[in-house]
């Protein structure tokens, strides 16, 4: 095993560590998307391709993977420059675009594993993820919980986001809300997660749902692992099975 990657000895073998270099994998947002990134090249998936038109905000730097110097910066060129710093020699590359229905099938086209970290303001995720279906491309799913974790998979077999909508527009509240009913209905109720739904939902204003940097990282690191699963045929749960994972 290469000096890069010695350390990862025991828990990645030598042949694992050969097949995952090569796997291209897009970030569709580069938001919680650069953290996953940068914890998936560090264990070493060297083929990303990172797609964002949107540019870095300071109100971004309190869970996402950039410092001060990258605000006004388009966070796909500066998460390339960042993941680049630690390896020159993977192969990264960047869109600095958003993902519309014209460009999306070109950029979809050559992945064997996609991350969605796009914003459900349209309905461009969920197409998103019916093309990667089309084209047999898994698909992870990021939230950030703040002090918590949730991820789910789209298989190419399995059922899509919306089906736990109700037949209403899919959103990330639906998701934590499905989670939460889940894990309510198994009794395994996770009671700081359901006040933090009530009291975002009491919010007079319409705003961004909160995060915290801890969830960005668990985050990071599960997908890493959910990843490395699916590139090396180990198996993952597929949605309408999750991973949740809570410090709390």
């Amino acid at each position: 095993m290469e000096e890069r990657y010695s350390r990862n000895r025991l828990y990645i073998n030598e042949e694992e560590q050969e097949a995952i270099k090569s796997v291209p994998i897009l970030f569709a947002g580069s938001g919680i998307g650069s953290n996953i990134a940068e914890c998936a090249l560090r264990i070493g998936f060297e083929n990303i391709t990172i797609v964002d038109g949107d540019t870095v905000e300071l109100s971004n730097l309190n869970r996402q993977n950039y410092t001060e110097k990258d605000i006004s910066e388009y966070k796909s060129k500066a998460l390339y420059e960042r993941l680049k710093s630690i390896n020159p020699n993977a192969d990264i590359k960047y869109i600095q675009d958003f993902i519309t229905f014209e460009n999306i099938e070109k950029i979809i086209e050559g992945h064997e594993i996609a991350v969605n970290a796009l914003d459900f303001t349209s309905n461009i995720p969920l197409y998103f993820d019916e093309l990667c279906r089309k084209s047999n491309i898994p698909v992870v799913h990021p939230y950030n919980l703040g002090w918590a974790g949730l991820v789910a998979v789209i298989s190419p077999t399995g059922p899509s986001l919306n089906s736990i909508s109700n037949d209403e527009k899919f959103n990330e509240l639906k998701m934590v809300e499905y989670v939460t009913g889940y894990l309510r209905f198994w009794e395994k109720r996770n009671v700081w997660l359901e006040e933090i739904i009530k009291s975002y939902k009491a919010e007079e204003e319409v705003l961004p749902p909160p995060q915290l940097s801890i969830g960005s990282w668990i985050v990071g690191a599960m997908c890493a692992n959910i990843m490395f699963n699916i590139a090396t045929e180990k198996g993952y749960k597929r949605f309408p099975e999750f991973y949740f994972s809570s410090i709390m």
